[in-house]
């Protein structure tokens, strides 16, 4: 296809408007995930975004499916299938520290601002645009078909469900990372560990301590109760940390005690460095207190010697290891509740190609039992994700990337975010992240630049033509 008809098709003011309208209907969709009900595998919130990105596909004069309440299917025509575009309507909950009402898109300056923005629902829609560009454009001989998941965020069972049952396509890309290919997604490791003690007494000591919200996202809040200290014996030790670690803690009175609240920033956990770590802020607040020696307060202690702030690559657990081809392993300690007599916690890992069961599993184990913490059940590690730089789809993905961009010779990259495609034969993620724009994906204030979704649809209708025409 000539590349002067798709700037030409996309440079239309109607069709920028066309793409603001739908992201932002679907940002209207509160999609986080709940409890399941009845049609409603992953609860209300993904169910209504299925239904609101059908009916905007229908509107376009798409085919279209509720495929089982698990997916929306949307055919680009009637031929044997060549491509499947995989992306997704649910979002991760919107945490705090928002300068505008996350459920409602705001286009300023050129920038839409609104959770799923850029994760996943701008890019969806510029797939969903492409798709129309194509048809408007003459279309190709195969199909395309454009799979809307409802479950990326939380375990990707919604994918697993339809593969089940359906073939892979001989090409898949999902538009759910960065420009310009990621041919390669690190393995994921997020076991659950803890310990537990008996009933104490002893003071000053912490009696409850909570944090996080999701094992994907860098905890962007921490707090304690410790009995038998005051606020005021604990402010230098909160201000040292705040000092030293941008988090914010604060604290206050309680009866018996103080409470302490640590703010830190919530980031994707494939990037920690994005982040700062509240659990790991707190504890090392915490290691700076006259807390009593007892069963608590040594687990705490372990916790931070394990997990001290700012170490985002397992050194402290023996698990940092790297190779040029995939990157750095990366560590985000994101969960974590403690009672008066046990704790449980979570983090996860993302973990390049020289990974094994020895060097990472193994040698956190041996690091907990060190300290007397327990792996809860037998978690597995997950395989890296690798296709061949050499592969078709990654060099005509690469070659539609250039024709727009200008950029010459791009090569393909591997990140620490597992996508769609991550169990997908061949599968890339492609888009719609451009090098040195910053999403603030999983934190507040998500973003999307309208020229680059604008963008992005331009390449994927050049890669659809390429990919699915004769």
């Amino acid at each position: 296809m000539n590349k002067e008809r798709i700037d030409q098709y996309f440079d239309d003011p109607a069709v920028r408007a066309r793409l603001i309208s739908a992201v932002s209907r679907l940002v209207a969709v509160k999609s986080v995930k709940g409890p399941a009900e009845p049609g409603a595998p992953f609860g209300p919130g993904p169910k209504a975004a299925l239904e609101e990105g059908l009916k905007l596909a229908s509107e376009l004069g798409f085919s279209c499916e509720n495929y089982h309440d698990h997916v929306g299917l949307v055919d680009l025509n009637d031929s044997p299938t060549q491509l499947h575009i995989l992306a997704h309507l649910d979002v991760v909950g919107e945490g705090s520290g928002w300068d505008t009402d996350p459920y409602t898109c705001v286009e300023k300056d050129g920038m839409l601002y609104g959770r799923g923005v850029s994760d996943d629902k701008g890019p969806l829609c510029a797939a969903l645009m492409a798709m129309a560009a194509v048809r408007d454009l003459g279309g190709v001989a195969r199909n395309v078909k454009l799979i809307m998941g409802t479950d990326e965020e939380s375990g990707s069972e919604d994918i697993a469900y339809y593969y089940a049952h359906e073939a892979f396509a001989p090409y898949s890309f999902t538009p759910d990372a960065d420009f310009p290919v990621i041919h390669i997604e690190k393995g994921h490791y997020h076991p659950d560990f803890g310990a537990a003690w008996a009933e104490e007494t002893a003071t000053p000591r912490v009696t409850s301590l909570t944090g996080g919200f999701r094992h994907n996202v860098v905890p962007p809040e921490a707090k304690c109760v410790i009995r038998g200290l005051s606020a005021e014996q604990v402010t230098t030790a909160c201000d040292q940390i705040t000092n030293a670690t941008k988090a914010v803690l604060t604290a206050r009175n309680v009866k018996g005690g103080v409470s302490i609240h640590c703010a830190g920033k919530n980031a994707h956990a494939a990037s920690p460095d994005d982040g700062v770590n509240a659990i790991q802020a707190l504890l090392a607040a915490l290691s700076l207190l006259p807390l009593a020696d007892c069963s608590s307060t040594r687990y705490l202690r372990s916790l931070h010697d394990l997990f001290p702030f700012g170490d985002n690559r397992g050194k402290a657990l023996g698990i940092a290891q790297e190779d040029t081809e995939s990157g750095e392993l990366t560590l985000n300690l994101a969960l974590i509740t403690m009672t008066d007599t046990r704790f449980k916690a979570k983090f996860d890992v993302r973990f390049p190609l020289c990974a094994n069961q020895f060097n990472c599993k193994g040698a956190c184990e041996q690091a907990f039992q060190r300290h007397g913490i327990s792996i809860l059940g037998d978690p597995d590690m997950t395989s890296v994700h690798c296709v061949s730089a050499d592969s078709p789809l990654v060099k005509t993905l690469l070659r539609c990337y250039s024709m727009y961009t200008g950029v010459q010779d791009p090569k393909p990259i591997a990140i620490g975010g597992g996508t769609y495609v991550h169990d997908i034969p061949g599968g890339v993620a492609f888009g719609c992240d451009f090098p040195g724009f910053d999403p603030k994906m999983h934190a507040a204030n998500e973003q999307a630049s309208v020229d680059n979704l604008l963008l992005s649809a331009k390449i994927f209708t050049q890669a659809i033509f390429e990919l699915c025409g004769e």
